[in-house]
């Protein structure tokens, strides 16, 4: 992929996708964005529609023909949309809906299509609660949720048209991704946005359990740097972790955004089941066959996200 193509990328209006997207264009390359919009961040790719370098489709990935439309001319594509883990526990058949046959709509459709490569965003909630440290790729599978269940049955489903169609892909597994634009309501990961509403509010945060559960936090950045590695790479048929290999606690969170935004207050628990107590990924197989690594440490990583949330705050703010 040295020279521009056109790239489809589902979900690309999204947290991450909005990203990617970001990116791709600076790489050079045409995205068109299929998005239903639902949980859209329009300002963040707007100023691509605007020049030409993005088109959005407004549309669901549940049905085909929207779908198909969609990968009309594509060379690739990245398949981000899905709907959230904590949505599927209270409707796990939504979740089967959009995360799995809507996922068989675009693998079909781009098998059919002849594209170069489908990159599949999957998740590590699919390991359930780990039996070691690190995370690996051929740790046990043991998912907790409809969420964790579709996704993973989405990976086999690719594997399927790459096993009966020859279509290319890779697979990578995010662990807790986190950044600037993230909406309050994720899973796991809402704990970022959560704690710095309730600190400038002067309120302390409440930490489920005694906090010592752990989270691999990577952020959206990198995500968007690994789906790239994944796309442009030589490397196919690949499963990757996209994490940092480093824990951190609930706990431990809460002390780092104390720090961060300077409230004197302590945290709160409260006695609470967690889903899964410890992650950590290894992410070697994605340095090794990807060439890519993290880059952005936690510390440095939250200090961007209060920063930019306070830029948003201002009343200055464009």
């Amino acid at each position: 992929m040295n020279a521009p193509s056109q790239i489809l990328v589902t979900g690309g209006a999204g947290f991450i996708g909005s990203q990617l997207t970001a990116l791709l264009v600076a790489r050079g390359h045409h995205v068109r964005i299929l998005d239903n919009l639902r949980r859209a961040n329009l300002a963040a790719v707007e100023p691509f529609l605007d020049t030409g370098a993005a088109e959005l489709i407004e549309g669901d990935v549940r049905y085909r023909a929207r779908v198909e439309d969609a990968m009309h001319g594509v060379d690739s594509v990245v398949h981000l949309a899905a709907t959230a883990i904590n949505k599927s526990v209270v409707d796990p058949a939504e979740s089967l809906e959009i995360n799995l046959a809507g996922s068989d709509n675009v693998f079909g459709a781009a098998a059919d299509e002849g594209v170069r490569r489908v990159v599949f965003a999957s998740t590590a909630s699919v390991y359930g609660e780990p039996d070691a440290l690190p995370m690996t790729e051929d740790s046990p599978l043991k998912p907790q949720t409809p969420y964790c269940i579709s996704k993973l049955a989405a990976e086999h489903m690719l594997q399927f048209y790459g096993q009966t169609q020859g279509l290319p892909w890779n697979i990578l597994r995010f662990f807790n991704v986190y950044g600037p634009g993230q909406r309050a309501e994720a899973y796991y990961t809402s704990v970022v946005l959560t704690f710095i509403f309730r600190l400038q509010a002067g309120e302390p945060p409440i930490i489920d359990g005694d906090g010592a559960q752990t989270m691999d936090f990577v952020h959206v950045r990198d995500v968007a740097r690994a789906l790239v590695h994944a796309l442009e790479s030589d490397a196919s048929g690949q499963i990757c972790n996209v994490g940092t290999g480093v824990q951190t606690s609930v706990a431990e969170l809460a002390r780092i955004l104390v720090g961060i935004l300077g409230v004197d207050v302590e945290p709160q628990f409260r006695p609470r089941d967690v889903i899964v107590s410890r992650r950590a990924a290894d992410i070697q197989r994605a340095a090794e066959v990807l060439g890519w690594a993290p880059e952005i440490g936690v510390k440095e990583g939250l200090d961007q996200v209060v920063e930019e949330l306070l830029a948003s705050q201002s009343p200055h703010a464009p």
